[in-house]
């Protein structure tokens, strides 16, 4: 398949590099041309120097994937829609509020361009792995791409979810879930390193629980990955970013009556966490440093 990429972040990058190893010709546009220059010249992805120069060297009808922040989306898509022809495909593959997908996808729909929305997990370990993608949208357009999506997943890492939105959707539950369980296993350690026996070797009890404990999981090994490059943790600030998908699952909670006190207490923790720091938020910044190469402050 033919397709062109916008944005290649630290997602964005590999998921290129996926396509265009399985055999996919995949057009690329970065806002900054040093990453465009550099997978083409190292992976033979097509550069495209616009996003004008980009729609003219995909055939009708085209696809197209976003992989940029939620805030640079609603911006991106007012300046292709008037670039695309009725049958052009546009996914968004970022995290944005299902809402906004919602809405998008009515509004290029009225023009005749059909648009899907694809959560995307893994963090930077599925640069090597594969991804596990959430895609939503009109039945016949995944299953137009489902073998491009395929390609980037690991096995059986892929579904299609309902109409536009679901896949934003179900993502961003996904991500209230992560904050729940990365605040659990941070306030465990918390509980050890406060508790009475305080010179337990952390390292060494991360590396055991991920060997057939009931916890083992990759946030463990991301756990296990953080202790390592920062011993105790002793030169981590403690602040720990929001980036809005557990809030809007709370607010969405809200509206649908639905109790999420583990989510809830999550998401307030890392909104007060600029503040108040503890060891548990410690944990959950190298956690999200190690899987998605966030970056952490420092002491």
């Amino acid at each position: 398949m033919k397709i062109g990429f916008i944005g290649l972040g630290k997602m964005g990058y590999h998921m290129v590099e996926h396509l265009l190893g399985k055999g996919h010709r995949v057009v690329v546009y970065n806002r900054s041309p040093q990453k465009t220059e550099k997978i083409s010249r190292e992976s033979g992805a097509i550069p495209a120097k616009s996003y004008e120069d980009l729609i003219n060297k995909l055939k009708a009808p085209r696809i197209l994937w976003l992989m940029v922040p939620h805030s640079s989306v609603e911006e991106i898509i007012g300046l292709l829609s008037g670039l695309l022809e009725p049958g052009d495909l546009l996914i968004d593959g970022g995290n944005s509020n299902y809402r906004e997908t919602r809405r998008r996808a009515i509004e290029l729909g009225s023009k005749g361009i059909h648009f899907m929305d694809a959560g995307v997990s893994g963090g930077l370990a599925a640069a090597k792995t594969g991804y596990c993608i959430m895609a939503g949208g009109p039945e016949d357009q995944f299953r137009r791409v489902e073998p491009m999506i395929r390609d980037m997943c690991v096995k059986n890492g892929y579904g299609h979810f309902g109409p536009a939105g679901a896949g934003h959707y179900v993502k961003m539950i996904h991500n209230a879930i992560e904050y729940g369980m990365m605040q659990a296993i941070g306030e465990g350690l918390d509980l050890i390193k406060n508790g009475p026996f305080p010179d337990t070797d952390l390292l060494k009890l991360s590396d055991v629980w991920n060997h057939g404990s009931i916890i083992r999981s990759f946030l463990m090994e991301m756990t296990h990955l953080g202790l390592k490059h920062h011993p105790d943790l002793s030169d981590i600030d403690g602040f720990v970013p929001n980036s809005g998908e557990g809030r809007w699952a709370v607010e969405d909670a809200k509206e649908y009556g639905v109790d999420v006190p583990v989510i809830e207490e999550s998401l307030r923790i890392r909104l007060a966490s600029d503040k108040v720091k503890t060891f548990a938020t410690k944990a959950v910044a190298v956690m999200r440093d190690e899987f998605g190469g966030h970056g952490v402050l420092q002491k």
